[in-house]
């Protein structure tokens, strides 16, 4: 069939840095004549970016894959990404697969996607995972108003939780001036707003003797981008430089994203997390000296092995007390070829399912009381959407603000006054 006739939808699982990959092969597919469409539509081709973090995402690939069946049977289906990096022999038994391709062989994907048919035998095409050395940039598209740029792929940590390392090999980057380049093909477009992303990228730099410091210096003086935003950064490598200079910065938003994982040092070790409680303690403390108002997220996994009832409570009251704005609460899940996989004192599901519901509960509380500390005050949003029959965007501090405005603000920054907290959201009036 001709390439042109050829209709392609992605479904992506998993992280920011998978959506940014999914757009770059979208768009590769679209220049050499491809048609987009929505994934329930129907397809020729489905591309199936996975994720692996979670024992939910490998069953998700699954249903996915039987979905796409359903909806196109003489479709071609390619699974690509981490999943397909870690277990290709696996997917490459799940019926109507065609094609597996690992971490660094997704990237070329149109190749191996116009040398077969719906009814190729499956082909499976993984190099080990110690060979991939490669970085291919890449930014989402599909919104107006943000854009999620990789800076940054890979991971050097050996946290005994994590797959991440086996999927996506070791911490790699372009330089600076490269990164750059991408960064203004993006300011040249009708986006507003960057968001960093990558798997560790307070470690970028390390494969072109640079630093991430030195990333967001350039970046800050970028034009045609009004604002940048920083994913998820390890405390560790959270500095006091970085912190300082968001909070001089008036393009880098004040709005950090931190995994803590656990508020047991016993339980960090286990983990073997690369900090203790008291270094995220001084990174919290240190933030909100200087940056006022800044959103905080807090990554933290519950029912990791040998995590007592005592060490669960010592997270929940530290997380209780510490001036944070919300968590992102993981359960934790077992994953093959991990050193947690091997180790005593496994918790319960049912009390992991107990102490996650705990923590999701804290969670909204600290959002509500973040929210409302912003009450009767103005706030720059950056508008993205209709909600509810209202215009919604958020604040430089992660807020989300909906209020009565028209679509012709979707992608503009106006001035807002929040007066109440709604459904989880902020309300108040728009300024013209």
């Amino acid at each position: 069939m001709s390439t042109e006739f050829r209709k392609v939808a992605f479904h992506t699982l998993g992280c920011k840095l998978n959506f940014s990959e999914s757009s770059m092969l979208k768009n590769s597919m679209l220049e050499k004549g491809y048609q987009s469409v929505q994934f329930n539509d129907g397809a020729d081709v489905f591309v199936i970016n996975t994720c692996s973090v979670t024992e939910n995402a490998d069953r998700e690939c699954r249903k996915i894959i039987r979905r796409a069946k359903r909806l196109s049977p003489n479709s071609v289906i390619a699974v690509i990404g981490c999943y397909a990096q870690l277990a290709p022999e696996i997917i490459s038994e799940i019926p109507g697969v065609n094609l597996v391709l690992g971490t660094e062989e997704k990237f070329n994907l149109l190749d191996y996607i116009n040398k077969i048919h719906s009814e190729s035998p499956v082909s499976i095409f993984n190099r080990e995972i110690k060979h991939v050395k490669e970085f291919h940039p890449s930014y989402s598209s599909g919104e107006r108003t943000r854009t999620f740029l990789k800076v940054q792929d890979g991971c050097d940590y050996s946290c005994t939780f994590c797959t991440i390392p086996l999927a996506r090999g070791k911490s790699r980057n372009q330089s600076i001036s490269e990164t750059l380049k991408v960064a203004q093909q993006i300011a040249d477009s009708e986006y507003r707003e960057i968001v960093l992303t990558g798997v560790n990228i307070g470690d970028f730099g390390k494969s072109t003797n640079e630093n991430f410091i030195d990333l967001l210096t350039e970046l800050d003086q970028l034009n045609g981008i009004d604002r940048i935003r920083i994913s998820s950064i390890e405390p560790n490598l959270l500095t006091n430089e970085i912190i300082e200079f968001v909070a001089k910065s008036q393009k880098i938003m004040p709005h950090f994203h931190i995994p803590l994982q656990s508020g047991s040092d016993k339980i960090l070790n286990l983990m073997k997390r690369r900090y203790k409680r008291n270094l995220f303690t001084e990174r919290i403390i240190k933030i909100n000296s200087i940056i006022q108002n800044c959103g905080i997220g807090v990554d933290v996994i519950v029912g990791f092995p040998g995590e007592k009832e005592e060490d669960f409570l010592e997270t929940y009251h530290y997380l209780s007390e510490i001036e944070i704005s919300y968590l992102h609460v993981f359960t934790y899940s077992e994953r093959p070829d991990t050193t947690a996989i091997t180790m005593p004192n496994i918790v319960p599901k049912g009390e992991r399912a107990e102490r996650s519901k705990m923590l999701h509960i804290l969670s909204e509380k600290k959002k509500e009381n973040f929210y409302l500390s912003q009450k009767n005050s103005v706030n720059e949003v950056l508008f993205e959407s209709e909600l509810n029959g209202q215009i919604s965007g958020w604040t430089k501090n992660y807020i989300r603000f909906a209020g009565d405005g028209s679509k012709e603000l979707e992608n503009k920054i106006s001035n807002v006054y929040l007066n109440s907290f709604e459904n989880g959201l902020m309300k108040g009036s728009i300024s013209n």
